[in-house]
């Protein structure tokens, strides 16, 4: 499976649940979904998977893509709003300069799916664009940070905008944006003269301006480059000394943090907003990809049932994949994040004497780890390479899911020892590659996602 499209509904419940009413009328006359290809790397066609060991290098560009089934008629889109946002007047940031980008925000965040996709997607790119604002906006006022009142002005305004192109209302909760993130926060430099008088300009920009897509969460050139001009402006004008940076303390890391926002407005600025989207985004992945986002139950039934010898095969599996049930209402992770998540599991139940590899004993893969949608409840992994969320006037919203096929979740290694994605040693599963035969698996079996409708209409009716 490729991906899904996603309907964002009106603000109305009652048309909420009429589209529900339609989407289950449709499912019951329509036995097959129109397939089509869809390229994997929309906006960045040119690139790789961001992972290299997982992906194979040579079959990528070669084999055909995964693929999106059309979730809706056409004449059900576009479901945004058009209201016109109530400003402060109080901002200067000058948020039509980066109206395409903007937009762009807006579908990664809408309403309804916004808390589904925000570790992936929608929060990458709000945090991005609040970063490439300032930092556009630097320009004129020569200063990389809003004071407080600014501050609140602006992020109100932000949310404003978003929130009438569709957008959720809730995004600084989601987000957990505050107005103090717009601000030099205890960073002592955020005037621009300074910034460029206390750092090596010509070196940060030369290992930023083109970030490296698929090696950089391992040489991490931008982000050693980052954190060095970070490091310098927050030892100026009084502020850290050398050896408070060594002592490590959270007070100092904090405004090390805080310089580091700084020197990320510096880059917006000396990059087209596109351009700087791309850096901030791939940077920002590097994070996203290395730690499991899912919330993990209680694993005391599983244990009673698969600990030890195992007595019962089917106890054992129930159990298991109840478990795994509560994981798969959370949010879209990336591939990674499952392998991550799949590794974090293991090591829990190893510890509580799951001695069998119960990802191989009960068929559990990496897609039991994401989000299930669809009649056949099939799991989505988004690729580990930034993406966004598409608007398409005639079909509506999608976004690109990275497999197409089920793949084992690996069960850590006796040791225990993490998996270190830039060892290029690790064995790790590959990815498949879309074939015909999936083509015709999708264009015969797969129905109408009912369960994404439904969950549109109880959020609507909460």
């Amino acid at each position: 499976m490729g991906g899904h499209e996603l309907l964002h509904p009106t603000s109305s419940p009652f048309a909420a649940l009429l589209l529900f009413l339609c989407l289950l009328e449709f499912c019951c006359k329509v036995d097959d979904v129109i397939v089509h290809g869809f390229p994997l790397h929309q906006i960045d066609s040119g690139l790789i998977e961001e992972k290299s060991i997982l992906v194979p290098d040579t079959s990528l560009i070669s084999t055909p893509q995964p693929f999106i089934p059309l979730l809706a008629p056409s004449p059900m889109t576009p479901f945004f709003s058009n209201s016109t946002p109530k400003l402060s007047g109080r901002c200067t940031l000058n948020f039509s300069a980066v109206d395409s980008l903007i937009s762009t925000t807006a579908v990664d965040c809408l309403s309804s799916f916004a808390p589904l996709l925000a570790n992936v997607i929608c929060c990458p790119q709000f945090q991005a664009m609040l970063v490439i604002l300032i930092g556009q906006s630097s320009k004129n006022t020569g200063m990389l940070a809003l004071d407080s009142t600014q501050a609140n002005y602006c992020l109100l305004d932000y949310q404003q905008i978003l929130e009438s192109r569709g957008a959720s209302g809730n995004l600084e909760q989601i987000c957990s944006i505050h107005p103090l993130n717009l601000t030099e926060g205890s960073c002592p430099v955020n005037d621009i003269s300074e910034f460029e008088s206390a750092i090596d300009s010509s070196k940060l920009l030369l290992a930023c301006e083109r970030v490296d897509a698929v090696n950089e969460c391992c040489s991490q050139i931008c982000q050693n480059a980052i954190r060095e001009a970070a490091t310098k402006i927050a030892l100026r004008d009084g502020g850290l000394t050398s050896m408070d940076i060594s002592n490590n303390l959270p007070e100092h890391y904090s405004r090390i943090d805080g310089c580091r926002s700084i020197v990320l407005r510096w880059l917006s600025s000396r990059l087209d907003p596109l351009s700087a989207k791309h850096v901030l985004r791939r940077i920002s992945n590097c994070n996203v990809n290395e730690a499991c986002p899912l919330v993990f139950p209680d694993t005391t039934k599983v244990t009673e049932y698969c600990g030890n010898r195992i007595k019962n095969n089917t106890a054992c599996c129930s159990a298991m994949d109840n478990y795994v049930s509560h994981l798969q209402k959370q949010s879209f992770i990336t591939n990674l994040q499952a392998l991550d998540c799949a590794s974090l599991l293991g090591l829990k139940l190893q510890k509580m004497n799951v001695t069998t590899n119960i990802y191989s004993f009960c068929q559990i893969t990496l897609k039991d780890f994401s989000l299930q949608v669809g009649s056949q409840e099939s799991g989505c992994l988004l690729p580990s390479l930034p993406s966004d969320a598409m608007f398409d006037p005639s079909s509506g919203i999608s976004f690109t899911c990275d497999l197409n096929d089920n793949i084992a979740a690996p069960w850590p290694s006796a040791s225990g020892a993490p998996t270190s994605f830039c060892n290029k040693s690790v064995n790790l599963p590959e990815l498949p590659a879309a074939t015909s035969a999936h083509i015709a698996e999708n264009e015969k079996d797969m129905k109408l996602p009912l369960l994404i409708a439904l969950l549109v209409v109880l959020q609507m009716l909460s």
